[in-house]
């Protein structure tokens, strides 16, 4: 019982005692957590859009200015505004393709609904003998129409209250969110403008705070994560911007209606990993449906092949080989972070899990290495021998 066990030991037991505090008010720290990230919220969406900005700035950046030590105080200021101007020229050119098409779409819904309220009383009144039967029908039960129109009329009381306030919880929100993206930008430019010292500080506190070797550790796994997320963000929109130029050249050559919207449509989906793209399918078949059935079903069989195509062919290769995880392993992250965090997890779960795939292989590898068991023993098949299975003799 030394003096370092001893210290082990209390630690042990203090984390025993906080283990056993937190699962008794459980409901108690899960608010204090929520109140926290509420807090903390607008910094961390900060972080978030510094990291992207931050991919293509890097870009930009290196292109104008290169290794010269020239404009070295002005150089991040022109090239974020540069990296802005283009992200919000995009998002604008996209804007004014999909919205007045949109709009000129719904006009046109619009001004066939008459035509449709038309058709329906004219089958409604086609049938009136059948609704006739069914009144007579129901004239044989005895029902107490006062107190189903009473009951009806009380839901409906109820579900206005509830729409009022949830219109009210919703604009709450809405503004909620439009202040934490200010502060959230603002905070961004701040990391984006002061990245280097901040990443420097950062080190010198992981290396304080932690041994030499566990510090080299950590160090590497962010630098590895840094990488990765870069690199998903690239492939993402360069894999988005591949299935839209398909779509919008195979439409134009089958001589589709929407070409450009629905490409648009489905180029910003596909941001969203795999299952993105069938979004702008739904909305491309809808769009084609107003116009003609026969090319809606064309448009999806040709979805399905340009999605079989981008699914086996390009997706792997793009973002697969961007972020080094295999296909299969791809999917697993897919889905694992669909079913925990919806669409965020779906974008986030395939580079973190690229991180985890990298470390555990190198640490497999290692693993192997100091058991000294050769690569012929994984790679060659399996030989099929009972002495595997039986128990050794003691000496």
């Amino acid at each position: 019982m030394d003096r370092k066990t001893v210290k082990t030991l209390i630690g042990i037991i203090f984390a025993g005692i906080l283990f056993y505090i937190v699962l008794q008010n459980f409901d108690q720290v899960l608010k204090v957590v929520g109140a926290l990230v509420s807090v903390i919220m607008p910094f961390i969406l900060g972080a978030c859009i510094a990291f992207i900005i931050n991919v293509p700035m890097r870009g930009v950046e290196s292109l104008l200015f290169g290794k010269t030590a020239r404009f070295k105080k002005s150089r991040r200021p022109i090239s974020f505004v540069i990296t802005l101007a283009l992200v919000v020229g995009v998002l604008a050119v996209a804007m004014n393709i999909i919205i007045p098409q949109l709009g000129a779409t719904l006009y046109t819904i619009g001004k066939e609904i008459p035509d449709a309220m038309n058709s329906l009383q004219t089958w409604i009144n086609d049938r009136m003998s059948v609704w006739q039967s069914l009144a007579d029908l129901a004239g044989q039960f005895s029902v107490n129409w006062t107190e189903i129109g009473m009951k009806l009329s009380g839901f409906l009381q109820t579900a206005a209250a509830g729409i009022l306030d949830s219109g009210i919880g919703a604009v709450t929100n809405i503004i909620g969110m439009v202040v934490n993206f200010f502060i959230g930008l603002i905070f961004s430019i701040y990391i984006l403008m002061s990245k280097e010292k901040l990443a420097t500080e950062a080190k010198q506190t992981v290396l304080a705070v932690f041994p030499e070797r566990a510090a080299d550790r950590i160090l590497y796994i962010a630098a590895l994560a840094q990488r990765t997320f870069s690199r998903f963000i690239s492939g993402q929109c360069l894999e988005a911007c591949i299935l839209g130029t398909l779509f919008f050249i195979a439409m134009t050559v089958a001589g589709m209606p929407y070409a450009l919207l629905i490409a648009v449509t489905i180029a910003f989906t596909a941001l969203i990993p795999l299952v993105g793209a069938f979004i702008g399918c739904v909305v491309g078949a809808l769009l084609i449906l107003m116009e003609s059935p026969l090319q809606a079903v064309i448009f999806i069989i040709m979805f399905l092949v340009i999605q079989q195509i981008e699914g086996n062919l390009i997706y792997p290769h793009v973002v697969g080989n961007s972020v080094g995880l295999p296909p299969i392993w791809m999917l697993i992250a897919i889905t694992i972070g669909g079913n925990a965090m919806g669409i965020f997890g779906m974008i986030l779960f395939i580079p973190l899990c690229s991180v985890l795939y990298s470390v555990a292989r190198v640490m497999i590898y290692d693993t192997l290495s100091i058991k000294g068991i050769p690569p012929e023993r994984w790679k060659n098949p399996i030989t099929l021998t009972e002495d595997v299975l039986k128990r050794k003799k003691k000496k």
